[in-house]
This record gives C-alpha cells, structure tokens and sequence, in this order.
C-alpha cells in the first residue's frame, strides 16, 4: 500500500495553492458573490471529475504499456512548468501593451460574467496545465501502481474531486 501521508499531503498541497481554478473562483466571487459563483465552481468540479477519470484510464494505460513514461512525463511536465513560470514573468510588459491598444482601438471588452458560468469552468479544465499534471503525477505516483480496479479508480477521482471543489470553495468564500 502506498505512503497515506504523503498522498494527503500532496492531495491537499498542490489543490489548495493558487491556480487557475481558484484564482478565478476567488475573482468571480468577489464579483458576484459566492452564491453566483456556485455555477462556475459547479462547473470546475465536474471538468475536473471527468479529468480525473480521463488521467486515471491514461496513466493505467502508460502504466501497463510503457513503464518507462513516468520519468519522461514528469521531464516534460517540469520543463512545461518552467516555461510557463518564465512566460508569466515576461508577461507584464505584453499586458500594459495590449491594454494601452485596446483603449485606443475602443475594442469591446468581453462581458464578465461570461467567465463566471458552468461551461467556463468545465471547459477550462481541459486547457488547465496545474490539473492536468496534478491528475497525471499524483494517479501514476500513488494510485495505478497500488489500484487498478474500476472501483478503486473512480472512488479516487471522486475523493480527488471533492478536495478540489472544498479548495475551489474556500478561495471564494474567503
């Protein structure tokens, strides 16, 4: 059986540090409220249930076909990481640019509360790097090599999820 302790620790780490998820949710919220934000963050939990399964069926199909992967992924997903890490530093700069274009070609800024709807937070799963990673490492670090019952996989997901939606909650409500 695998290390609970560092499983748990891991889980809620990596779910309750900023991310996409619940940076928006914490944007959305102070916007327009928790209640209204229930949608969105309805819509996170769902996009990430359904990534979980995805991962978990992934990660069992790497696992039985390619042992060699894990170390691959885990290259790739760091390197992808630090690129983003330096995009993000380098991005104020395109950010006050854009922006200075923007209020002088008076373009339309889109509606707001488009980015506070079920379909938002499904749909940004799937183009969500902090998700997809975490459902990649923490299903092939602790879970596939252990469990690889149909049961056991989606109980996982289920309790992945659910500590997803309580971090995606507790960055709205606070």
């Amino acid at each position: 059986m695998f290390n609970l302790g560092a499983f748990l620790s891991y889980v809620f780490v990596v779910s309750f540090t900023p991310g996409p998820n619940t940076i928006m949710s914490m944007v959305n919220a102070s916007k327009f409220g928790y209640k209204k934000t229930l949608r969105f963050i309805s819509g996170v939990t769902t996009g990430f249930f359904v990534l979980m399964i995805l991962s978990s069926y992934f990660n069992l199909l790497l696992f039985n076909l390619m042992p060699k992967v894990k170390i691959f992924m885990g290259i790739l997903g760091a390197g992808y990481m630090l690129y983003l890490a330096i995009k993000i530093m380098q991005s104020k700069d395109n950010v006050d640019e854009e922006n200075k274009k923007n209020e002088e070609e008076n373009e339309e800024i889109p509606d707001e509360s488009k980015l506070n709807s079920f379909s938002t937070g499904v749909t940004m799963q799937f183009v969500n790097p902090k998700a997809i990673l975490y459902g990649i490492t923490v299903i092939s670090n602790f879970i596939v090599p252990y469990c690889k019952s149909n049961i056991a996989l989606l109980l996982f997901s289920i309790f992945l999820t659910f500590v997803g939606f309580l971090a995606t909650s507790s960055w709205a409500l606070f």
